[in-house]
């Protein structure tokens, strides 16, 4: 069965392709597992045990009302380590899913971790405060969910649009991968995609860094206009006590569709390492 139970026994809908060394990717909001296409095909094509979830509330895994916090979503990524036996994993974590890397490695001591890639990652803290200046203000998250109660649909659309860069020299993709990421995003709970913007927004993880004692891969474009990098990337690999920074020149937030074989690459030379 596709599905594993999390820590409340919400069920997440799980993908467990190939075999080998395993590497857990997590997805971005508001999509799911299926956003992963182009890097989990190919890692699994390349001797590597690829699984991919939904995340609670988002794509086929369960809708309940409340959990969408880092504390229970952690637990549900846990849930899947243990339901799944895995040892010596890699977590890669794109978008808000760094938290849940982040959150993972402190909250249940990273148990079962190897590595772990922080790729367009929110981590270590988006929003603006006195001793984050870079960081976003609040308005901008209230403004987010502002919209996404006012026309949820309509605001996704033009979300994407920037998501992916498309206009901008360094990114772009095609009218179809817009509407395939729309559709996505239209599975999830509007409930789970309100609540995961106060977790991605407002969720300090500075202080979770400190358990990060495994190689830290942190991989993230410097057009990202979605998630700017000076607040996240750089100050993510200040705070790692092992992590390697990679910038892609100009690259907007969707590196898995607008850079897929770079980022394929470089996972699986982080792999190999």
């Amino acid at each position: 069965m596709p599905y594993i139970q999390g820590a409340d026994k919400t069920d997440i809908y799980v993908k467990d392709w190939g075999e080998g060394q395993p590497i857990i990717l997590i997805h971005g909001w508001p999509l799911n597992a299926d956003s992963w296409e182009y890097q989990a095909v190919k890692l699994a094509e390349a001797g590597y045990r690829v699984i991919s979830y939904d995340r609670r509330g988002f794509g086929r895994s369960e809708q309940p009302w409340s959990g969408y916090d880092y504390d229970t979503m952690s637990d549900d990524l846990d849930a899947i380590i243990k339901e799944l036996d895995l040892k010596d994993a890699t977590l890669a974590g794109f978008s808000m899913a760094g938290g849940e890397v982040c959150r993972y490695m402190s909250r249940h001591d990273g148990k079962g971790v190897k590595k772990a890639a922080l790729i367009s990652s929110i981590a270590p803290y988006m929003l603006q405060t006195d001793d984050n200046p870079d960081g976003a203000p609040i308005d901008v998250f209230e403004g987010i969910k502002a919209e996404l109660r006012q026309n949820r649909q309509q605001f996704l659309a033009g979300f994407f649009k920037d998501f992916y860069g498309n206009g901008t020299e360094g990114g772009g993709v095609s009218d179809e991968v817009l509407h395939w990421s729309w559709q996505m995003a239209m599975m999830a709970s509007p409930k789970a995609t309100l609540d995961c913007v106060d977790a991605f927004g407002k969720t300090d993880l500075r202080p979770d860094f400190d358990a990060i004692d495994v190689p830290l891969l942190v991989i993230h474009g410097t057009g990202d206009q979605t998630v700017p990098i000076d607040a996240t990337g750089r100050e993510a690999v200040k705070l790692a006590k092992n992590a390697e920074l990679k910038e892609y020149e100009g690259a907007p937030h969707g590196l898995p569709a607008t850079h897929s074989g770079q980022l394929t690459t470089d996972l699986i030379e982080f792999l190999k390492a």
